[in-house]
């Protein structure tokens, strides 16, 4: 669908806002290295994930006719040191949402990660 009303898309935005915050933990978003798979339906390699960071409950911050806006996720600790190239935002029971691409659909001020340090996201907003 290339074309659709601001009403339609508003109402695919609060489906997609409602399937964020379903399940019993919070929606998260982890950074991988390597390659992106070619869809968020191909699981991600674990040993891939350098660092996931946690949004709070309910995780969208604003719906407009156009985007979704999350809240700012809090700071989380880098796992494995490596270059970030792709993250996926999990719903709250732990089901693909979305895929990212560094450096096109989401930018970090750097996306060599190492161990022990720490992320943080201050705004995601996906459009439909």
């Amino acid at each position: 669908m290339s074309q659709t009303s601001t009403k339609a898309r508003l109402a695919m935005i609060q489906a997609f806002a409602n399937f964020m915050d379903s399940g019993s933990q919070s929606a998260t978003v982890t950074f991988y290295e390597g390659v992106q798979p070619a869809s968020p339906a191909i699981a991600a390699d674990s040993n891939s994930a350098l660092v996931t960071l946690t949004f709070p409950e309910p995780c969208i911050k604003e719906t407009t006719a156009t985007y979704v806006e999350f809240h700012p996720a809090d700071t989380g600790t880098v796992i494995k040191s490596g270059t970030a190239t792709w993250a996926r935002i999990y719903n709250g029971a732990g089901e693909a949402a979305a895929d990212l691409t560094v450096g096109t659909d989401i930018s970090l001020a750097n996306t060599n990660l190492a161990l022990g340090g720490t992320l943080s996201v201050t705004s995601i907003k996906l459009r439909p």
